[in-house]
């Protein structure tokens, strides 16, 4: 049976995320460095001390998240590990996507950094302060909720942003609308409809100025096969091809998370076990309410590298 490595997205972040990593090993360290090297500032800093209102920013969260997500690879990578040699498959939730691609080589860990900033920055000025919304529905089924983001949008923008799982829905779109499908996912059964405190309305077509601005940046850095093939969030299917990485990186912007069905792939294609590496355990979470006959663990400590490397020999 296989095993899969998924990389968190945003929302996993936490003031101190990674130290432990960075102190046990030189090689995670020095991921951080990398990474403050190519953004030009101390990120490490901000990761380790906070404040976490600063961190949570998106523009900083994308890139701390990627940075604590290699810091453990690296770690695994010190005592012997192999990606290529262990791993059948990799995926990310959203910005951890990039987390994976860099991991199994399709970037170099600077220009992953380099483009989440720049991700980060393009999603937060896609659309003006106030003008868009998310909200998560529990607990109603997925073609109820489509047609409430229908029936709300009325020539504006209200779609499904992250299908997560376990009977959870993100819609994304403008403010209104969202308002509106939210309340009508409520008078449909919805156990909770809750609205969202984020910077901007995420993977919906309201980011179309970010795909363009991602379209540039990804043509303008070097991008290599990735050396395990890498489940794209909106086509949940694995891919080796740089360009075709790269054309899905750029829907990825404006389209929907599909993890409930990147869970079932995996389930369907005989990984028996996901390892959540980075940053928190959100991920282990939504899988085993997907697939509870997948196992899960999680990797964001020395602790648990040296769990990982035991349990990989």
């Amino acid at each position: 049976m296989a095993v899969a490595f998924t990389f968190p997205g945003q929302g996993s972040q936490a003031v101190g995320m990674g130290k432990d990593l960075a102190d046990a090993f030189p090689e995670a360290r020095r991921i951080f460095q990398e990474v403050d090297d190519a953004l030009g500032e101390n990120l490490s800093k901000l990761i380790w001390e906070g404040p976490e209102e600063t961190l949570t920013l998106t523009a900083n969260a994308q890139p701390a998240l990627m940075a604590v997500s290699l810091a453990a690879i690296r770690a695994l990578e010190a005592r012997g590990f192999s990606l290529n040699d262990k791993v059948a498959y990799v995926a990310g939730h959203s910005l951890g996507e990039y987390s994976a691609l860099a991991a199994a080589g399709f970037v170099s860990v600077g220009d992953a950094a380099r483009l989440l900033r720049i991700r980060g920055n393009a999603m937060q000025a896609a659309v003006p302060a106030g003008e868009g919304a998310m909200a998560a529905i529990i607990g109603l089924e997925q073609a109820d909720v489509e047609a409430a983001c229908a029936e709300a949008a009325k020539g504006s923008i209200c779609q499904i942003a992250n299908d997560n799982g376990g009977g959870q829905l993100v819609i994304s779109g403008a403010k209104a609308a969202v308002e509106l499908a939210a309340k009508l996912c409520t008078e449909k059964g919805a156990k909770r409809a809750l609205m969202l405190q984020v910077s901007a309305p995420f993977h919906s077509a309201l980011m179309a100025p970010a795909a363009n601005v991602m379209r540039e940046a990804l043509a303008g850095v070097a991008k290599t096969a990735p050396v395990v093939p890498v489940l794209s969030n909106v086509s949940v299917q694995p891919s080796i091809d740089p360009d075709e990485i790269a054309r899905r990186l750029v829907e990825q912007v404006t389209g929907r998370v599909r993890w409930r069905e990147t869970v079932e792939w995996f389930g369907a294609n005989g990984v028996s076990t996901l390892y959540e590496i980075g940053a928190g355990k959100v991920l282990s979470g939504l899988a085993r309410r997907i697939n509870r006959d997948i196992a899960t663990a999680s990797v964001d400590s020395a602790a648990e590298v040296e769990a990982a490397l035991a349990a990989l020999a």
